[in-house]
């Protein structure tokens, strides 16, 4: 309806450990997430894997890698991480990320989001064929967890109808996620309708 805002949140559960305190508000509230989670983050943080699980109404686990490698061509880093550097350990970091939440899960992932955010455009369909959609977004809440509480929860106040929000779940020693925590607050009070991703997208989406 043209009166009303509907948002995508999404998570990213890089390396790290595991935030509780955006956790048990989404929990609370009845707030549905899409979470994004590499094998790392899994291995490490068990307990905060089996609050999401024991939710499967509210969050949707999906496909963040294996071991958080940017799947990008060459020999460079991207935010101090070794890109992967060609096709066949790109194709690797993908699908053993799948399988690590297929075995955690019993479900499979029908989505993908990079290591870093950062794609080679002709890896994109590569990605595609092995079965993924590609989990973009168009609003980074958090800037990989480095904002101020302030910062981002003005950042989530403003978003607009049809935005991707991402986050992070993986770093309760920063600030950040407490404006997360604010951010989700004043989008419910302006009555904002949050939804996950397999909810809302019925095809795979075109990169062309």
């Amino acid at each position: 309806p043209a009166d009303q805002r509907m948002i995508a949140l999404t998570f990213d559960c890089c390396p790290g450990a595991f935030d509780a305190r955006i956790a048990t508000v989404l929990v609370a509230e009845r707030i549905p997430a899409t979470i994004f989670v590499t094998w790392l983050w899994m291995r490490r943080n068990p307990e905060g894997l089996a609050l999401l699980l024991a939710h499967p109404d509210l969050f949707a686990i999906e496909n963040h890698g294996e071991l958080h490698v940017p799947p990008v061509l060459g020999d460079r880093t991207i935010f101090g991480i070794r890109v992967a550097g060609d096709l066949p350990a790109i194709r690797r970091e993908v699908d053993d990320g799948a399988r690590a939440i297929r075995t955690a899960t019993g479900a499979t992932p029908h989505w993908y989001r990079a290591a870093t955010g950062f794609y080679t455009p002709s890896v994109i369909p590569e990605i595609e064929a092995m079965g993924f959609a590609i989990g973009g977004y168009s609003l980074s809440a958090d800037l990989g967890a480095s904002l101020s509480a302030a910062r981002v929860a003005a950042r989530m106040a403003s978003a607009r109808d049809g935005d991707v929000i991402v986050a992070h779940l993986n770093q309760p020693l920063r600030p950040s996620g407490l404006g997360v925590v604010e951010g989700l607050r004043a989008l419910q009070r302006q009555g904002t309708t949050f939804v996950r991703l397999d909810k809302v997208a019925t095809t795979q989406p075109s990169y062309a």
